[in-house]
């Protein structure tokens, strides 16, 4: 293989943003040197070809599978085990089979049982993205310095799970591993909460019978702005996450309720000192997200953008 190149052949299960991503960031990078777009959409497949993201086109699973170093599927939670089942047949001894879920465990569950023996199951997920979908959202620098995490199984050949890694570093990401179990935990409260809770807050803005909908969103401040980029995520994908990390988001909640009846009592009772400690503390985590480069200092919400298209 030439020099920087990780596999021959990459055959992509989906290609939303995450693997229209992966398509434009591989190809950038040179890290593969053949790529089979494969989604069930003929009208998505169409596009995709239109967009270059691949040397060869299908809306067969097991076709695109067939003769791939590596297998990346990326499609809703739920559809995990469809995938399997439908590659299963088509595997080459050796390759690498992976995926972008938010849920591992689940994942785990759905895939292993269908994959046949002489292949390397090693799940992933690159904690990147956008509230944007589609085959035309992907970008080729999505996952520079973002984390992806591969939670390999404890027989997984080594050498499978750094191919991988080096594939993942190849487009810009940083490379943790960990087990199922502790990354449905982690993501539960890092991400699958927070969305819970945009959900929540702006489908209560909607409902709420005294407030408009035009003044909810001409008056939207930034931290309603920000729920509502976070609300419009891809619903099918985060209804899958919710139903399949369930035992994890439930325990987590569990946690968040009681700390929000510990807040609704200091502001009830007034207890200005346990607030400003509380604020002082949560401010110090957004420092320290920053200080690990996953978010710029900047706290525009958008204004930037919103003050450019004035001035158009």
């Amino acid at each position: 293989m030439a020099e920087g190149l990780i596999a021959n052949r990459l055959a992509l299960i989906g290609i939303g943003l995450i693997g229209s991503s992966i398509a434009r960031a591989a190809r950038e990078r040179g890290l593969v040197r053949e790529i089979v777009v494969q989604t069930r959409s003929p009208a998505t497949l169409e596009r995709a070809k239109e967009l270059g993201l691949g040397d060869h086109y299908t809306l067969d699973m097991a076709e695109a599978a067939k003769d791939a170093d590596v297998v990346i599927a990326s499609v809703p939670v739920g559809a995990s085990e469809e995938v399997a089942k439908a590659i299963a047949p088509a595997l080459k001894a050796g390759a690498i089979v992976s995926d972008v879920g938010s849920v591992k465990m689940s994942v785990v569950r759905q895939m292993a049982p269908h994959l046949p023996s002489s292949v390397h199951f090693v799940p992933a997920h690159p904690i990147a993205g956008t509230e944007h979908s589609g085959p035309d959202a992907g970008l080729a620098d999505l996952y520079v310095n973002r984390w992806c995490i591969l939670t390999p199984l404890p027989d997984t050949d080594p050498a499978a799970v750094e191919k991988l890694s080096a594939l993942w570093r190849g487009m810009g990401a940083n490379v943790e591993t960990m087990t199922p179990e502790h990354h449905d935990l982690v993501l539960a409260i890092t991400s699958h909460v927070p969305h819970l809770i945009a959900y929540n807050i702006v489908g209560t803005a909607q409902h709420l019978g005294e407030v408009t909908k035009s003044e909810v969103i001409q008056y939207s401040a930034g931290g309603f702005r920000d729920f509502t980029r976070i609300a419009a995520s891809d619903p099918t994908m985060w209804r899958d996450i919710f139903l399949h990390n369930k035992d994890a988001v439930l325990e987590m909640l569990g946690r968040f309720s009681e700390d929000l009846t510990a807040l609704q009592r200091m502001i009830r009772y007034g207890d200005g000192n346990g607030l400003f400690d509380l604020f002082t503390r949560t401010r110090a985590i957004r420092r320290s997200i920053i200080d690990k480069g996953q978010d710029a200092p900047e706290a525009d919400f958008g204004r930037h953008k919103i003050a450019a298209k004035a001035e158009t």
